[in-house]
């Protein structure tokens, strides 16, 4: 008395309708981060963007360069800047996990939408600092104002 989805194909066409639309939405997800973000069926626009090197003093300060002039941006002394430094560091770490030095910068960006987004170009990696709280993305948007 019991039939299987195999054998009976009044149960097999929804079998394979309900399998389809799982993996179509599964797609979908799994292809999220690569689409482009839309709010209010606006594409983001790119307020400001700078591309900028983070490289280490023997003193433990970070300097942050600008890629394209080579002017120093600022300077984190000892001790500060925390947020910015294990954010960078974590990036860094996963650039030497892939065994990608240090010659491609990273993407500073401030967006129309209010978020601020600091992209690895070396690995493709992209972080939302908006999604941190507005000091630490604060702690980043410094970098895109200050044209020393």
């Amino acid at each position: 008395m019991s039939e299987t989805v195999e054998t009976n194909p009044i149960l097999r066409r929804p079998a394979l309708v309900c399998g389809s639309m799982i993996a179509g939405v599964l797609a979908l997800v799994l292809a999220s981060p690569f689409l482009p973000s839309v709010q209010d069926g606006v594409v983001p626009v790119a307020l400001a963007q700078r591309d900028l090197f983070f490289s280490d003093r023997g003193d433990g300060g970070v300097v942050i360069t600008d890629s394209r002039n080579g002017q120093d941006v600022a300077m984190l002394e000892p001790g500060e800047g925390g947020f910015v430094r294990g954010t960078v560091r974590s990036l860094v770490r996963e650039r030497k996990r892939e065994d990608i030095g240090s010659a491609i910068p990273f993407r500073l960006t401030a967006w129309q939408t209010g978020q601020i987004t600091l992209e690895d170009q070396a690995t493709g990696r992209k972080l939302d600092l908006t999604g941190f709280g507005e000091t630490n993305a604060r702690a980043f948007a410094r970098f895109l104002s200050n044209r020393e």
